[in-house]
């Protein structure tokens, strides 16, 4: 074999691996669909220091793909009140922002797909003031699928003047 046909041979072995790999990871992308309606359960939640405080009850998702996801977050307030909160998340890195949810919120946030494509990032910073002072929350959400995508964990980390503090939120699929 001369020097041409091995070259030739490499250059092809090496772009079938590319390809294989771009595959491959666009399928594992599209393997995770989190769209449908979501119930927290509290029993199998640990809801944290602050007793789920501001924890979505129910998520709707009515849309979740490769380029991004659809989220409606309802919650109750101080008051026993349902809010809700609607975001629209892309994972091209650009940041979103929503109203709403508590008060005179707004969070903005940016969704990325983890390393191993099975896990959603969300990080997010909600701005609102409290007793006319501007309070922030950081937050890191890592949402995953488990249970044949009939169960939805989201373990979440959070920062502001209050401290830190995590939950780990399970929530069953209802539709």
């Amino acid at each position: 074999m001369n020097l041409y046909q091995t070259l030739r041979r490499k250059s092809t072995t090496a772009v079938a691996i590319a390809v294989f790999c771009i595959c491959t990871s666009a399928t594992i992308v599209n393997s995770v669909n989190f769209s449908g309606e979501w119930k927290l359960n509290e029993s199998k939640s640990d809801l944290g220091q602050f007793g789920g405080r501001g924890a979505a009850r129910t998520i709707k998702i009515a849309s979740s793909d490769a380029n991004g996801i659809s989220i409606e977050r309802i919650s109750t307030n101080q008051n026993g009140e349902q809010v809700s909160r609607t975001e629209n998340l892309t994972f091209d890195g650009k940041e979103a922002e929503s109203k709403g949810g508590f008060g005179n919120s707004t969070r903005k946030a940016t969704a990325k797909w983890s390393d191993d494509g099975q896990s959603m990032i969300v990080n997010a910073v909600m701005s609102f003031d409290r007793n006319g002072e501007k309070m922030e929350i950081k937050q890191k959400e890592t949402w995953t699928l488990g249970d044949g995508g009939q169960t939805l964990t989201i373990e979440s980390n959070s920062s502001s003047s209050f401290g830190e503090t995590s939950m780990k939120l399970v929530y069953e699929k209802v539709k």
